[in-house]
């Protein structure tokens, strides 16, 4: 498996390209070609063809999650003219979301997708090959990491929005699992366990992608108590982990760097 970062809020230095506030991988392996998440704009491709990659043969499309900083580069694929692309998401990421009184759900809907893509909106896990599945819905095991982020229109009314559309992506390695995430709103330790679950492997080889841990707080100690329990190789922790909790985990944990045009072959 390949996998490169085409937008993150970092950047390299001396590494002329655009971050953003979002999040967008381009992941290759055996027969597949997957543009996991879109950012918040455009910019993820600008930052491909200033890589030489080319996006218009792409076979999927997986979406973590509603919200814009996800979602908001779909728009800009429509002008590519795609052929047999299957679209994959929990189908209840294009609710209605909010924050602080603002949208931050997805600008498209599933009939806006359905003339270029092939749409598999699944609670279930859903297999792109052999070795990459994607988890669908996420079971919690740890209440600790269910924290609402905003609100959602349930169809009557703003209710506390816990995420449960947010999902996430496993690769079955030799050497056990690699889960690629994108903010965890679901929580990286459930994500972790219903990755062990599905794929009928308890070892995690590496994980990479946000872990939507935003201070020093329980939550993120419960979180590093948890990781290193698992004795993980290597952990990349991406888009919304601040520095503090970084900093936090780096004394427990092997934490690696992420930024644009990170790069990644296992």
């Amino acid at each position: 498996m390949k996998l490169k970062v085409l937008i993150d809020n970092n950047t390299y230095i001396d590494q002329y390209y655009f971050g953003e506030p979002g999040l967008s991988y381009l992941i290759e392996t055996d027969d597949a070609k997957i543009l996991f998440d879109t950012g918040y704009s455009g910019i993820y491709l600008t930052n491909a063809d200033l890589m030489n990659i080319d996006l218009s043969d792409i076979t999927h499309l997986v979406i973590s999650h509603g919200h814009n900083d996800h979602t908001g580069g779909m728009a800009c694929l429509l002008d590519y003219e795609f052929k047999n692309v299957d679209f994959i998401a929990h189908p209840d990421c294009f609710d209605k979301k909010r924050k602080h009184g603002k949208d931050i759900g997805s600008s498209l809907q599933p009939e806006d997708l359905k003339p270029f893509f092939s749409l598999h909106l699944t609670k279930e896990p859903y297999w792109i090959n052999d070795r990459l599945v994607f988890l669908g819905e996420i079971p919690t095991v740890f209440d600790f990491e269910r924290i609402p982020v905003g609100e959602k229109w349930n169809g009557s009314q703003w209710i506390p929005d816990i995420n449960i559309d947010d999902s996430a992506l496993v690769y079955k390695t030799d050497k056990g699992l690699f889960i690629i995430t994108a903010c965890s709103h679901s929580g990286i330790c459930n994500i972790a366990e219903y990755a062990k679950k599905v794929c009928n492997d308890e070892r995690i080889y590496g994980i990479i992608g946000g872990f939507h841990l935003l201070k020093n707080d329980t939550k993120l100690q419960k979180t590093i108590e948890y990781l290193e329990s698992q004795h993980i190789p290597a952990l990349y922790p991406a888009h919304c982990v601040c520095l503090e909790a970084r900093i936090a985990m780096s004394k427990k944990l092997n934490i690696k760097e992420v930024a644009t045009n990170f790069e990644l072959e296992i």
